[in-house]
């Protein structure tokens, strides 16, 4: 397990601990307020107990098990009733934590829980600066005005009218992203604001508290071939987990790793597993789509061309543009 896992995994520890104590006080405090709520609890709990019992022994002459849950039903009943005519609700106790689904544990039925899963992304984020980077690209500080109004005949339309588009489906992207299930790929050269648009929609994102992971394909696949090879650092399973699991992933400069069939086999498993459980992807490259289909296999094209929106980019480097802009 990597380091920065088990950091995760101590901070929530702290966190519920706290949140236990912080709960412990509220409900020393209810009862003090109420002491009936107090005696249905204490009831309940009784209940509890016993239904265990009957449930690994029955007893001759014991209540039965409906009879049991009835008189439990009865009691949350007037409990909720209670606490909502003397003016509390659910927050009074839910708001201790920092995570409703887990109540601060990292875990659900389902696996390791959202919050554990981004707090692991955000440190990664931190440590590769990233963090600094969305605070400073986003789609508020995007600007049309760096590419040329110029219609290019190679392709009947202006640069800036072809991203006035691209701004259009990836602002699309985010609005809908709970309603619709949709892929993106990004190509053209560099410099014509591939990576900054993918940010842009990241941390629209992140901040609507989805989890999103932005790698490179080059950190991808060697991150894959650590893990495979057991080399020192490799990152833990769970991380490797989240590729196929967080909301959103980012693949930046698809092309510029080492291709090789292990690659081109990665690639169409993260791909095609992400496309299996609904969870969407944005995929960059400065390589044309014929580049494309020269390096990777027909299974990798054949998902990308049939499930992914294809959007092209074209025009002058804007970084050099800004640069003579200043």
């Amino acid at each position: 397990m990597s380091q920065v896992f088990k950091e995760v995994q101590r901070e929530l520890e702290q966190e519920r601990l706290k949140a236990e104590k912080a709960l412990a006080s509220r409900q020393e405090f209810l009862y003090e307020k109420l002491p009936e709520i107090k005696a249905i609890d204490e009831e309940l709990s009784e209940i509890g107990l016993h239904l265990a019992k009957l449930a690994l022994r029955p007893q001759a002459g014991a209540p039965t098990v409906a009879t049991l849950q009835e008189r439990s039903g009865e009691l949350v009943c007037h409990r909720e009733k209670l606490l909502y005519d003397n003016g509390y609700d659910d927050a009074f106790f839910d708001d201790v934590f920092f995570c409703l689904m887990c109540k601060d544990t990292g875990k659900t039925k389902e696996g390791h829980c959202h919050c554990l899963k981004q707090r692991v992304i955000a440190k990664y984020y931190e440590m590769s600066n990233l963090s600094k980077v969305l605070a400073q690209e986003n789609f508020d500080a995007f600007n049309l005005n760096y590419y040329s109004d110029v219609i290019d005949i190679n392709y009947g339309i202006s640069p800036k009218d072809n991203m006035a588009r691209i701004w259009t489906i990836s602002h699309k992207f985010v609005e809908t992203f709970d309603k619709k299930f949709e892929n993106l790929l990004f190509y053209g050269s560099t410099g014509l604001g591939k990576t900054f648009l993918s940010n842009c929609i990241a941390k629209e994102l992140l901040d609507a508290g989805k989890t999103v992971l932005y790698t490179t394909a080059g950190q991808l696949f060697k991150l894959v071939e650590d893990h495979r090879f057991n080399r020192n650092g490799a990152k833990s399973p769970a991380y490797l987990d989240m590729i196929t699991e967080v909301d959103l992933l980012i693949i930046d400069d698809l092309g510029t790793e080492f291709p090789t069939v292990v690659t081109t086999s990665e690639l169409f498993s993260y791909i095609n597993a992400r496309l299996l459980n609904k969870k969407s992807t944005i995929i960059s490259t400065n390589l044309s789509l014929s580049d494309l289909e020269d390096h990777y296999s027909d299974r990798v094209m054949s998902r990308l061309f049939g499930e992914y929106t294809i959007m092209q980019f074209f025009g002058d480097d804007i970084r050099v543009t800004k640069k003579h802009s200043y």
